[in-house]
C-alpha cells in the first residue's frame, strides 16, 4: 500500500500522468458548472426572452446577449446540453485515470477525438461571440477555459502513454511545451478581449 501511495507521488511518469489526469477532472468541472449555470440560463430565457440574467454584468458581458443568438442553440437545443451530456464522462475519465485505471488504446483515441471536437467548438462559439455578437458570456468563458484544460490534460496523458504515437510529439510534451501552448492560447484570448472590450469590461 505504502509502495502505491509512494508510486503515485513521485514516481516521475506517474506523476505526470496523474498531473494530466487532474487537469482533465478541474476542467471537466469547471465545463460542467459552467454548462449546468447555462442551461439554467436558457430555460429562463425560454419563459422570457427579454430576462436580464444574473451574469449580464454589462454591454461587453452578457449571457442573454450570447444566449439569444441562433449559435447558441445550433442543434435546436442550447449547446450547453451538449456540455451536460458529455463533461460528466470526461470527470468519469478523469477521475479512473487518477485511481491507476487503464482503458483501452482505442478508448482512448476515441476520447481524444470528441475533446479535439468538443474544443474546436468551443473556438467557434467564442469567434461568435467576439466578432459576430460583439458580447461575451462570462459562463462561456468558463466554459472555454475548461475545455482548454480538458485537451491540455487528455493530450498529455495519451501522449505520455504512447495511445498516440510519434516522437516529435512525445520530446514536444516532455520538455513542457504543450504546457507554454496552453498557458500562450489563454493569454492571446485575454489579450485579444482587453483589446476589443478595454474598458467595457469593468
Amino acid at each position: 500500500m505504502f509502495k502505491k501511495v509512494r508510486n503515485w507521488l513521485f514516481h516521475e511518469d506517474l506523476k505526470r500522468r496523474h498531473m494530466s489526469a487532474l487537469a482533465l477532472l478541474v476542467g471537466s468541472g469547471l465545463g460542467l458548472l459552467a454548462s449546468l449555470a447555462l442551461s439554467i440560463e436558457s430555460l429562463v430565457l425560454a419563459k422570457n426572452s427579454e430576462a436580464v440574467l444574473s451574469c449580464d454584468l454589462n454591454s461587453a458581458l452578457s449571457c442573454s446577449a450570447v444566449a439569444n443568438h441562433w449559435s447558441a442553440a445550433i442543434f435546436g437545443f442550447p449547446n450547453s446540453f451538449i456540455g451536460l451530456a458529455t463533461l460528466p464522462v470526461m470527470i468519469t475519465i478523469a477521475v479512473a485515470l487518477l485511481v491507476g485505471t487503464k482503458f483501452p488504446k482505442w478508448f482512448m483515441q476515441c476520447a481524444q477525438v470528441g475533446v479535439i471536437a468538443g474544443l474546436l467548438f468551443a473556438f467557434w462559439m467564442f469567434g461568435m461571440s467576439y466578432l459576430v455578437i460583439g458580447a461575451l458570456c462570462p459562463w462561456c468563458l468558463t466554459l472555454d477555459l475548461g475545455m482548454i484544460l480538458i485537451f491540455f490534460g487528455m493530450t498529455r496523458y495519451n501522449v505520455l502513454v504512447k495511445n498516440i504515437p510519434g516522437k516529435t510529439l512525445g520530446k514536444f510534451v516532455d520538455r513542457g511545451y504543450d504546457m507554454l501552448f496552453a498557458a500562450v492560447l489563454v493569454v492571446l484570448a485575454m489579450m485579444a478581449i482587453i483589446a476589443k472590450f478595454g474598458d467595457q469590461l469593468f
